[in-house]
């Protein structure tokens, strides 16, 4: 081990790690809350509603997210009605706007499974109470439905932030320098393997225990109605 070289590449590396950061703060807000849409058309009575999310989540989820970036950076682009939409290109024009589209999607397609567990884990009873005392749809959903789903499906989405973490890895592969693309640039300098992709490791690592911590806590305060 080079402990030289290893003082010079934690810096470098850090700087990838705030890229990262970004990378899982954007696509978990955007796979959230279309996750959170599909969830709700997946339990819909409406069979093309519902028949739309079952199938969205059978794509993304059946598909690699590697080649799902790879057509979104690759591919999307060779189409004129792309080129000619100003938002379509600015979107696909970058490497990393390209990869939080990409990650946004896949993990959306997961979430809406975690979240449909959720919704369908609230007691019929419950429901029918609530209607009986006249509440919307809307507020039911806003002050039952959706609390007691989530903090049965939050344990499954944490799992699933700490999975999309380490998908930002992928983002490396078309240009975006997070700590992965870091990585292989100083390994390509240094030809140092083992030490630049153990301090990369040991990074994503960290981030992903901060995550379990930070569930973990959502979790007792949501649970705490159960310790005596």
């Amino acid at each position: 081990m080079d402990f030289d070289l290893i003082r010079e590449a934690v810096p470098v590396l850090l700087k990838g790690l705030r890229v990262t950061a970004q990378l899982t703060l954007f696509s978990m807000l955007i796979g959230f809350s279309l996750g959170l849409l599909l969830a709700i058309m997946r339990v819909s009575t409406n069979r093309f509603v519902s028949g739309f999310a079952k199938y969205y989540s059978t794509v993304f989820r059946g598909t690699p997210l590697l080649v799902q970036i790879f057509l979104f950076y690759y591919g999307l682009g060779q189409f004129s009605f792309v080129k000619e939409n100003a938002v379509l290109w600015w979107v696909v024009s970058d490497g990393a706007r390209c990869a939080v589209m990409a990650l946004a999607l896949n993990t959306a397609a997961y979430t809406s499974e975690i979240l449909r567990g959720g919704l369908m884990s609230v007691p019929h009873g419950l429901v029918e109470a609530a209607q009986a005392c006249g509440m919307s749809r809307v507020l039911r959903f806003r002050r039952i439905e959706f609390p007691l789903a989530i903090r049965q499906a939050l344990p499954a989405y944490g799992n699933e932030v700490v999975l999309l973490v380490k998908g930002t890895s992928l983002a490396s592969t078309i240009t975006v320098l997070e700590v992965t693309g870091y990585a292989k640039r100083l390994m390509s300098q240094t030809y140092a393997v083992l030490e630049v992709f153990a301090i990369a490791g040991a990074l994503y690592l960290v981030t992903n225990l901060i995550l379990v911590a930070l569930v973990r806590a959502l979790e007792n305060r949501f649970m705490r109605h159960h310790r005596r």
